[in-house]
Parts: structure tokens; C-alpha cells; sequence
């Protein structure tokens, strides 16, 4: 199901275009890794756009980029290109559904979907696939965390992080091939071999965002539910596409406070808050508030 989600800010007037985004996929009823797949080909991998000086603009910003920051790491990422559902007949719910996967950078997100001139980069179309083939598109991650009290975990990103400063956020990040020792696609392998890569990539769509919840947040991983998937939404400025999971924690708000003061990655967020489910609408972050609102409500126990 795609779905556009389109709303006012608070005082009434239009939403911040950068928080504005639609829904690609909805599973409100939350998916096990058993009904999650992919497709991981180099057929899903980025088109170069013929506009050869739009091409030429990638490695520019990429290298002022390092001239500000050369500790930036140019790392590999899974690359979103759409995906299919499956349905059981006889069934209302989605049964299950395969991810199209590519592969891309870090550098090529930096200088097409961060790029000021991103929407050069896109074409007319209906098709999300098409319209964003010639962007990086890189699959990032977030989790909906419900503490054992029954509030929801949100950051307020960092003032130094390079994409949306000090916004609100779930907690999340990417799934990293690297982490499958995936540095290039191995265009000679079997059926068998490429069928048991498809697992172990589709497998570190969940692996990854318990690793996120643990980095960021500092909970342990044993205090979390097995994550399940619950949808994919798009930012409609830069078009960045972002995987959606549920997980619950057994520990309390008070005491996940306290541990993410320790957090391994805490330095890329100021402040942890704790909201209820009926508090989402107070949350500033239109994406934030749209998934609460309708992710937490959806999700059957």
C-alpha cells in the first residue's frame, strides 16, 4: 500500500517541507523476519543520469565535503529500489514481501539525494523505482522502541550531524553490508549462493536496527523484542527511504535514561524523550508523529 501523508503544523500553517513524507509500504500488523525477503541484484543498483555535468556535481560536493571533514567514510550501502507483495488468499494482511535490493555509497548518497540540485536527479513517474533511479537511495532504518512503561523512544538529533540537525527522530541508522563482508556484487555466483546471500542480507534488515537501538539508545540487546517490520516510508525532500520496525524493551523510561547517558553512539543525539502514544501529537516532527500515531496503533498484540 502507498500512501501519502500530507498535514499542517501546529499553529496551522504548512508543514516543515522537511518533514513532510509518504508511506511506500504499510504493514500494520507487523512482519517476523520469516515474511521478510529480498532480492539483493545489481540490477537494483543506481542508473547513472545521462546529464553528464548532474554526474560530474557527485564527486564535486563528495570532495568539498572531505575538504570539511576528511574523516568522512565513503562506506557501502544497501540501495532501495522498490519492492512485492505476497498475499495467502482468503487474507486481508499482507502475507509477505520481498525488498528490491542494489548496492551504493555513501558518497553517491552525499552528491545525489543531499545534493541542492536533488531533484534534477529525478524523473517524471508514478513508479517510486523509476522516478528515483538515477538517486543513491540508500535503505536507512528506524525502530518504533516501546518501554515496559508504554512510552515511545524519541532522539532529537545532534547540531552536528550532517542531515537534519537537531530534528526528532526514532532511533536508527542503515543496515550495512559491510557487516556481510559486502563490498561489490559477485556477479558468478550459483543459485544456491545468491539465494544464501538474499537470507543473510535480508536477516541484517533486523540484526541492523537492534544494533542501532543498542548504539544509540544503550539498552541492552536482551531487553528488546524480536523486531518486526512494519513499513517503508520515502522523505519527500531528497526522497530518502527508511525501513520501519516495532520493538519492545523491558526496561522502564527512568532506566533507559540512564544508560543512554552511555550510550556508544549518544553523540549523535542531545536529549532522549519518552512520549506517549497519545503525546506523538506532540512531537514536532511530522514523520515521527504520523508513524506513532499510526504504526502503534495499528500494531496487533
Amino acid at each position: 500500500m502507498t500512501s501519502t501523508l500530507a498535514g499542517t503544523g501546529e499553529s496551522g500553517g504548512p508543514v516543515d517541507p522537511r518533514n513532510a513524507f509518504k508511506l511506500l509500504l504499510s504493514c500494520p500488523s507487523g512482519l517476523p523476519p520469516s515474511r521478510v525477503s529480498v532480492d539483493f541484484h545489481p540490477s537494483y543498483d543506481r542508473i547513472p543520469h545521462p546529464d553528464a555535468n548532474l554526474e560530474d556535481s557527485i564527486n564535486e560536493i563528495w570532495n568539498r565535503r572531505l575538504e570539511e571533514n576528511p574523516s568522512l567514510y565513503n562506506g557501502k550501502k544497501f540501495r532501495y529500489a522498490g519492492h512485492a507483495l505476497r498475499h495467502v488468499d482468503g487474507l486481508d494482511q499482507e502475507s509477505s514481501v520481498c525488498l528490491h535490493l542494489g548496492l551504493t555509497d555513501y558518497r553517491t548518497f552525499v552528491g545525489t539525494n543531499l545534493n541542492p540540485l536533488w531533484e534534477k536527479f529525478l524523473i517524471p513517474s508514478e513508479d517510486d523505482s523509476v522516478r528515483c533511479q538515477h538517486t543513491s537511495s540508500p535503505l536507512g532504518n528506524g525502530a518504533i522502541v516501546e518501554t515496559s512503561d508504554n512510552r515511545i523512544l524519541v532522539l532529537q538529533r545532534s547540531y552536528n550531524v550532517g542531515e537534519f540537525p537537531g530534528y526528532f527522530v526514532f532511533p536508527g541508522g542503515h543496515s550495512e553490508p559491510e557487516e556481510l563482508g559486502i563490498s561489490d556484487h559477485q556477479n558468478d555466483k550459483g543459485l544456491t549462493q545468491a539465494a544464501d546471500l538474499n537470507r543473510k542480507v535480508s536477516q541484517e534488515m533486523f540484526d541492523g536496527i537492534i544494533r542501532e537501538v543498542v548504539e544509540e539508545i544503550g539498552v541492552p540487546a536482551e531487553s528488546l523484542t524480536d523486531p518486526v517490520f512494519i513499513g517503508i516510508s520515502c522523505r519527500e525532500m531528497n526522497v530518502r527511504p527508511t525501513a520501519f520496525f516495532f520493538l519492545k524493551c523491558n526496561m522502564e523510561s527512568k532506566e533507559i535514561y540512564q544508560v543512554y547517558s552511555r550510550a556508544q553512539d549518544g553523540f549523535e543525539s542531545t536529549q532522549l524523550y519518552t512520549v506517549s502514544r497519545d503525546g506523538c501529537d506532540q512531537i514536532s516532527c511530522m514523520a515521527c508523529k504520523c508513524f506513532c500515531c499510526n504504526f502503534v496503533s495499528w500494531w496487533e498484540r
